[in-house]
């Protein structure tokens, strides 16, 4: 009897032993996307601009509005695409550009300023997969002000 008691015991034990085993790799999740991989996927639309406080969307023409951005991470290029209208119809429809970050990924340098008066040098407000959130001093009227401009995929 004392046989068959050890023999459950051990039955037992080993069930519960294999049955508490598991892939710990199952629930792991996938490594954080980079900044230069969350810029580099997909093309990036206007969406919103503000200036101090100020929503100035209204302000911007239709032709700015609807320029489309792509960055390559295969030598920090990029393109930008007039869209649907041109604001000045001599101009070509993609123009190339350069890249980089700078300051640890909180700066990003485009070789090619992306509105009037404005300089290629942009403070990364925020990067995610689906927005693009940058930033910079404008002066307007003789006044500088912040500038933010949000892009979307």
């Amino acid at each position: 009897m004392q046989k068959r008691n050890f023999a459950i015991v051990i039955c037992l034990s080993a069930t519960i032993f294999l049955a508490s085993c598991s892939k710990e790799d199952d629930n792991t999740t996938p490594p954080a996307k980079t900044k230069t991989e969350l810029l580099t996927t997909g093309t990036w639309k206007f969406s919103t601009a503000f200036v101090g406080p100020n929503n100035v969307n209204a302000f911007l023409q239709g032709c700015q509005k609807d320029n489309i951005m792509t960055f390559t991470a295969a030598g920090l290029t990029g393109t930008l695409d007039e869209g649907l209208t041109k604001c000045n119809a001599g101009d070509p429809q993609t123009s190339p550009f350069t890249w980089s970050f700078a300051s640890g990924e909180t700066v990003l340098n485009i070789s090619t300023p992306l509105f009037t008066g404005g300089s290629s040098t942009f403070t990364l407000v925020s990067l995610t997969a689906t927005e693009l959130k940058v930033s910079q001093n404008i002066t307007v009227s003789g006044t500088t002000q912040n500038a933010v401009v949000t892009f979307i995929h």
